[in-house]
């Protein structure tokens, strides 16, 4: 008869795993990114801060996980063959994620501690924002190919342009973030690209 295998204390029980990135989320929307520790997180997890740090390197490695499952729940990367519903559907679901979920002040917090942490700053270009770009890049091109946009345009610079705007009033607080925003942007950006002029 064999001998069961110890368990492995890396191995994540994903009951504790939800309640960490509950907690952590929770609390940065009440108190703010700074405000926030490890040790608080514990607490509210009902976790050892141990168990924390065997799975996480710091507050911030927290955070973006939980941005990262948030995101995957309400975002997705369809093409239904008209690019600006496409980017409708996509940006209008993080806007609204922004604006009615606990999640805006953990994307807020984990962009201004990345500024100055740049091991934060390359894991959550990595995980959120590369792959969100790579597949809009696609998207665009394959847009520009089928003949909706205009060859010559460049799909960088539009979403910088459309994404930015996005993050501008998220992080400097200058109007809030709603869905109207969305068509605003998508209006004035695809007046200028597409193919055929819009009525």
């Amino acid at each position: 008869m064999s001998t069961p295998a110890p368990p492995d204390p890396t191995r994540r029980n994903e009951r504790c795993r939800r309640a960490i990135l509950d907690a952590a989320t929770s609390l940065i929307s009440e108190l703010g990114y700074d405000h926030v520790s490890i040790e608080a997180i514990a607490k509210r997890a009902g976790v050892g801060k141990q168990t924390i740090y065997r799975w996480w390197s710091s507050k911030g490695a927290v955070a973006l996980e939980a941005l990262d499952e948030s995101l995957a729940t309400v975002v997705d990367y369809q093409d239904t063959g008209d690019i600006v519903e496409d980017l409708r559907h996509h940006m209008g679901g993080v806007t609204r994620m922004i604006s009615s979920t606990q999640i805006g002040p953990v994307i807020q917090g984990l962009l201004s501690a990345a500024q100055s942490d740049p091991d934060l700053s390359r894991a959550h270009l990595a995980k959120v924002i590369e792959p969100a770009h790579t597949a809009w890049h696609e998207r665009i091109t394959r847009a520009q190919r089928n003949g909706e946009l205009r060859a010559d345009a460049d799909p960088d610079a539009l979403i910088d342009m459309l994404f930015g705007a996005m993050y501008f009033r998220l992080l400097l607080h200058t109007r809030p973030s709603e869905p109207g925003q969305v068509d605003d942007a998508l209006d004035i950006a695809f007046r200028g690209i597409r193919t055929v002029p819009q009525p």
